[in-house]
């Protein structure tokens, strides 16, 4: 591991190198680390903002969708100058403004089969900014199928939700499919075009991802891994529930009938950011 920093570098950090739980060594392995963030929208924005300060080496973008005027009231790596512009090159940019030592990798694609086999074992970890099941339930098989940590976020309205699921490593860690086994009937659950989102609570969602994924890297703290965290903005409420491995679970089970990602070929899910 490089432990040698620019003195640029020492004074970016510091505060970071003064926590004993991060030091010098936490910090080269932030500088080290390579996340895939899916979705630059609502909860990217600030996942990929804060993972940009933090010095994380290289971040991949995968947006192919292009920046509207009603994105802006939530989506904050954009500006009013970007609009009609792709929103993985847009937050690529600010990012590079951010911090210009970190390295990022744009994908303007769809995320689908061929996307997910071709990028995900290029990162050590995975983030999901997405809002449609579609994409969500590709990203949950493809990470556990493929040996990644997926960090998976959601909001609608007032309220969010967070996990980390890494059902690759065995018991006692649960996978996505052992919360959610299948995707809902269509149309049941509203997008966020659909019923509506404050943006700051995409703000508090994708900040909370991005320290979950700080933890994973550096080692530290207790994971999510095995919770779900659930907050209610309009009553000032965090709540944890435990999720356990389940025996019978179609993807990481004793009897696992999901061996590939072939159930998702055919589908064209779009990256559609919250």
């Amino acid at each position: 591991m490089d432990l040698d920093f620019t003195e640029a570098e020492l004074s970016r950090y510091s505060r970071h190198i003064l926590l004993a739980e991060v030091g010098a060594i936490g910090q080269a392995r932030l500088r080290e680390a390579r996340v895939l963030v899916v979705g630059a929208g609502g909860l990217g924005s600030p996942l990929a903002l804060y993972l940009a300060a933090a010095g994380i080496g290289t971040i991949g973008l995968v947006d192919h969708d292009v920046l509207e005027l009603s994105n802006l009231q939530r989506q904050v790596a954009h500006t009013t100058a970007r609009l009609g512009r792709n929103k993985a090159d847009s937050a690529a940019e600010t990012l590079a403004a951010l911090n210009p030592a970190v390295r990022v990798e744009t994908h303007a694609r769809r995320m689908d089969v061929e996307a997910a086999r071709e990028l995900i074992p290029r990162y050590d970890i995975v983030c999901d900014g997405t809002d449609n099941f579609a994409t969500r339930f590709l990203l949950g098989d493809a990470c556990h199928l493929l040996g990644r940590p997926l960090v998976s976020a959601a909001v609608l309205r007032f309220e969010g939700q967070l996990s980390v699921f890494q059902g690759h490593r065995g018991a006692p860690h649960p996978c996505h499919r052992c919360l959610h086994p299948e995707p809902p009937p269509e149309g049941l659950v509203p997008t966020c075009s659909e019923a509506g989102v404050l943006g700051a609570v995409t703000g508090v969602m994708g900040t909370l991802q991005a320290t979950e994924v700080l933890k994973l890297i550096l080692g530290i703290g207790e994971s999510l891994s095995g919770r779900l965290l659930l907050w209610d903005a309009l009553d000032a409420r965090f709540r944890t529930v435990k999720l356990k491995r389940d025996p019978a679970c179609a993807l990481c089970g004793e009897n696992a009938t999901i061996h590939d990602l072939s159930a998702h070929e055919g589908a064209a899910p779009a990256v559609c950011a919250v």
